[in-house]
């Protein structure tokens, strides 16, 4: 079975509903690889070793009564650091709440711990989950799984590097410009930006706006529906959100977790390296069509094609200033040093637009939302790199340029990301080897409107068909290795703004 800290959520669920192992034992395995590995690459930043041992303590008394709360009980689960966790602190990865303790756990979170989890602690993150760098001056960087000197992209940095280090079975993160998707294809794991609603959110400043949601990330596709099953849910705080008692296949219902099985040989692809605006580096272009290649025999299409996403970059620009305009403003105004360049430079593009700006961005959002629907008509998913270069040193805050053109903004190289995004169609990054700098290569495929449930099937299908390929299937990082290398503290640049 190996370490127990690296088996799947699903056999977990099953060896601790068989009590063949106990949530104690399966919580100190855990805690147990967070202290050898968390050092070198600063993934966990904040640790509940005594609340997370007295419910494990718990859960096994629950297990032994036959008294089972939910199918992650007995669980360990890793939350990102912007999201609230009651009496254990959350810090946004900003000065201004260093030490900050909610009161409650956000809704997402309580769903968690209502179905049983065991929540360990709390996952890095870019300060107010601004950038694809998982870095901040309350808790430092966070390391690639693979080379920690290199970046972990973002925002949900520190989830997607635990995950990869087996330090817990599941973790959550968010997903604005790709934040779920591309640490998950740098580290070499699953993350999968649900639906928007589906993961219901009362958080939200704009509680109209699409761009931002909850989500699972895992090792593995089923994991991650597992946990999507679980943080799936109306809530009447969010005016976006709905309940889908199951989503619909070929015209049938179906659940989220398991997925379900599904004939590669009728699905239809569409593939792009770029969405027609992405700038996507040489070396992933290649990359993507040698993994093209191995998958266009398994299906029963596979063509070069991709929606209009025409003005995609300045519409994402305008609306994503204007949510940080409306959520970080009056801390600009009142306490500017307190608040990172990513942000501030969000603030200040705000400032700069005009109310035509926005109409004309909002406009353009529902004509790339339009533009998607007919493209859906003529195939079943999208598959495109999940992110545009391969992991540079952590120590540049975003890549200023891609092959010597320079790039249009700190989060312009996500673009293959936030293209997707502003259609609001579910969207996965599923591991697929290397690249040929030795990094993971991620897979973004995307779904139908709503299409959570063929995504997710999809996805399933296409992992289980190279599970067995060295070159194709999930990579893993050299654990002894991080055990004994340096911790990450040590570094210079380490607790920088920029």
């Amino acid at each position: 079975m190996g370490e127990l800290c690296d088996t799947s959520a699903i056999e977990v669920q099953r060896l601790l509903a068989d009590r063949e192992i106990s949530p104690v034992e399966l919580v100190e395995a855990c805690l147990s690889r967070i202290s050898a590995v968390n050092p070198a690459v600063n993934a966990v930043v904040t640790l509940d070793e005594e609340g997370a041992r007295t419910a494990a303590g718990l859960a096994e008394l629950a297990f032994a009564r036959g008294d089972v709360r939910g199918p992650l009980q007995g669980m360990p689960v890793l939350i990102k650091d912007t999201q609230d966790t009651g009496g254990l602190r959350t810090t946004y990865g900003s000065p201004l709440f260093a030490n900050h303790v909610p009161a409650a756990d956000q809704a997402s979170v309580a769903r968690l711990r209502a179905a049983g989890a065991i929540i360990l602690g709390k996952t890095n993150t870019p300060e107010w989950a601004a950038g694809g760098n998982t870095r901040n001056p309350v808790h430092g960087a966070t390391g690639n799984p693979f080379d920690p000197m290199r970046s972990a992209a973002g925002s949900s940095g520190g989830s997607a590097v635990a995950l990869a280090c087996g330090m817990a079975p599941l973790a959550s993160g968010s997903d604005t410009g790709g934040s779920l998707r591309n640490p998950a294809a740098y580290a070499g794991i699953v993350g999968m930006r649900p639906s928007y609603g589906l993961v219901a959110s009362e958080r939200r400043v704009f509680g109209w706006s699409n761009l931002s949601t909850d989500g699972p990330m895992a090792r593995s596709v089923a994991d991650v529906a597992l946990m999507l099953s679980v943080m799936a849910s109306d809530d009447p705080r969010d005016p976006l959100a709905y309940t889908l008692p199951g989503a619909v296949i070929r015209g049938r219902p179906e659940p989220w977790s398991p997925p379900c099985q599904i004939d590669l040989k009728g699905i239809r692809v569409a593939f792009t390296d770029d969405f027609g605006f992405a700038p996507t580096e040489r070396a992933i272009r290649r990359a993507f069509r040698k993994r093209v290649e191995r998958l266009t025999p398994l299906v029963a299409e596979c063509r070069e094609a991709a929606p209009d996403c025409a003005g995609a970059d300045e519409t994402f620009a305008v609306l994503r200033a204007a949510l940080f305009l409306a959520t970080h403003g009056k801390t600009y105004q009142e306490r500017p040093d307190m608040l990172g360049p990513n942000v501030r430079a969000n603030v200040e593009e705000g400032l700069r637009y005009s109310l035509q700006d926005y109409a004309r961005a909002a406009a353009a959002q529902t004509r790339i939302y339009r533009s998607f629907q007919t493209f859906f008509a003529g195939c079943d998913v999208i598959i495109s790199p999940a992110i545009t270069v391969s992991p540079r040193p952590w120590a540049e805050l975003y890549p200023t340029e891609i092959d010597g053109e320079p790039t249009k903004s700190y989060f312009h190289w996500l673009a293959l990301a936030y293209g997707v995004t502003l259609a609001g169609h579910p969207a996965l990054s599923l591991p697929m080897g290397l690249d040929e700098s030795g990094m993971p290569f991620g897979l973004q495929i995307v779904g139908p409107r709503g299409g959570d449930a063929m995504l997710l099937a999809v996805a399933a299908a296409l992992e289980a068909a190279f599970a067995e390929d060295p070159k194709l299937r999930r990579p893993r990082p050299d654990l002894a290795r991080l055990s004994n290398a340096p911790p990450l503290s040590a570094t210079p640049g380490f607790l920088a703004w920029d």
